[in-house]
């Protein structure tokens, strides 16, 4: 710096002026430090084919209301895609479960894709499953449950029909019920 005051005959008067006013341009060029937040129901509609009034009720799922970036959800949804799940399929999915774009692929998803195909189903029955029970899918004792409602009710499809025409409420209950160590004791004696 100083050869160049030499070279140019700046005082430091001058250098001082010039440092400030490139500070004040090279800031002014900057880009903002806060960029514009993420709209959550804005991203529904667009990328996972919501109507408005579902997209609005879905982001204000606790959940969803922390989601800053569309990358996690972008690798949720192509994951889903990659089941064989159509948009509006994955727009059933997303509605019934808001909190499944929030899974890590990595480390949820792919596992349980994983564990159910080492249990024997085929793509479409983990894609049926998805779309019908998309909490279930994501939390890890899913095969414990399967081995025990697919015998129940004597083969996946009618399991997935007995899930067609359950309430929500009564599958959440059945499922709770299945969790206690009691039943799974019950069972297991047979």
């Amino acid at each position: 710096m100083l050869h160049l005051q030499k070279h140019l005959g700046i005082s430091f008067r001058h250098q001082w002026l010039f440092s400030v006013t490139r500070f004040a341009a090279t800031a002014a060029s900057a880009p903002s430090a806060d960029p514009a937040p993420f709209a959550v129901e804005g991203y529904l509609v667009a990328s996972c084919h919501l109507t408005r009034d579902k997209a609005r009720k879905a982001s204000k799922a606790k959940a969803l209301s922390h989601l800053k970036s569309p990358s996690n959800p972008d690798a949720v949804l192509a994951f889903l895609s990659g089941l064989g799940l159509s948009p509006p399929d994955i727009a059933a999915a997303v509605v019934r479960d808001p909190a499944l774009l929030l899974c890590k692929v990595d480390k949820t998803l792919a596992p349980r894709l994983a564990e159910l195909r080492d249990f024997g189903l085929s793509p479409s029955q983990i894609a049926q499953l998805v779309l019908l029970a998309p909490t279930r899918f994501r939390h890890p004792d899913i095969v414990s449950k399967l081995q025990y409602y697919i015998p129940f009710f004597g083969s996946f499809h009618d399991f997935i029909r007995a899930l067609k025409k359950a309430p929500t409420t009564s599958w959440a209950l059945i499922w709770r019920v299945w969790s206690s160590p009691m039943s799974r004791a019950c069972a297991s004696a047979r």
